[in-house]
């Protein structure tokens, strides 16, 4: 019997997604194109650099037939001035990588992992929805790759406690209609935070259905009481009176 699956996207999945990714490697041989799913790949000729999907960079690190190019977001000036961002605004993250503008005809635009926000010509201010994911699988298979391994290792442990808390302080002031606003929130948190941003809607709904149902039966036993009047009947009374 198939136990039931969670609501939404497993970690493991949300990494499987970002393994899609475009991301900069500098191959060290020479390699035939190839035809994916994404569309054709066109050949590798070393030192040229080429943007090629996470998966396919990954395999060729470990065959040491490339090397990979770390996004311009991934170093260590950069993950410090986001991180200074994130402490300096308790209420919002930081803002993600600007959309490309919409296509003019019928096609449908494009959206993560199929964004070029994770190459060397990516914005190096601005951290992508597959930002967590996509760091951690850099360092654990290319870390010779960075200049600061370990610093920038640290950085995203840090960046991580950070916007985790924020998602959580954002939870404790929700009500049963409200909402929370997690504009630049990536796919990894979203998918971490879930369990527990869910877990405290339903709760504050079951309150809110408490509360309406002790409110129904109050106006019940009021009615069998005889205290049903509206203000309806007590301006005709007054009316009467005068």
């Amino acid at each position: 019997m198939a136990l039931p699956l969670p609501p939404g996207l497993t970690p493991p999945e949300i990494a499987f997604l970002c393994e899609m990714e475009l991301v900069t490697v500098i191959p060290r041989q020479r390699l035939e194109g190839l035809e994916l799913l994404g569309g054709p790949l066109k050949p590798l000729n070393p030192p040229q650099r080429s943007n090629i999907p996470l998966w396919l960079a990954l395999l060729l690190k470990r065959q040491r037939r490339a090397n990979i190019l770390p996004p311009p977001w991934l170093n260590t000036h950069s993950l410090t001035a986001i991180l200074d961002h994130e402490t300096e605004h308790a209420d919002t993250f930081s803002p993600p990588p600007r959309l490309p503008s919409q296509p003019s005809d019928n096609t449908l635009p494009i959206s993560p992992p199929f964004l070029p926000t994770s190459t060397a010509d990516a914005a190096p201010d601005a951290l992508p929805y597959h930002w967590l994911e996509l760091g951690e699988m850099l360092l654990e298979a290319a870390a010779d790759d960075f200049e600061e391994p370990d610093q920038v290792r640290k950085l995203l442990r840090g960046l991580r406690e950070v916007r985790m808390a924020k998602l959580r302080s954002g939870v404790e002031v929700l009500d049963a209609a409200g909402g929370i606003k997690m504009n630049g929130v990536g796919g990894m948190e979203v998918g971490e935070g879930r369990s527990f941003i869910t877990g405290v809607v339903d709760g504050l709904r079951k309150i809110g259905a408490s509360r309406e149902q002790q409110r129904k039966d109050r106006d019940a036993e009021e009615a069998e009481n005889g205290y049903s009047g509206t203000a309806g009947d007590y301006d005709d009374d007054e009316m009467d009176m005068q």
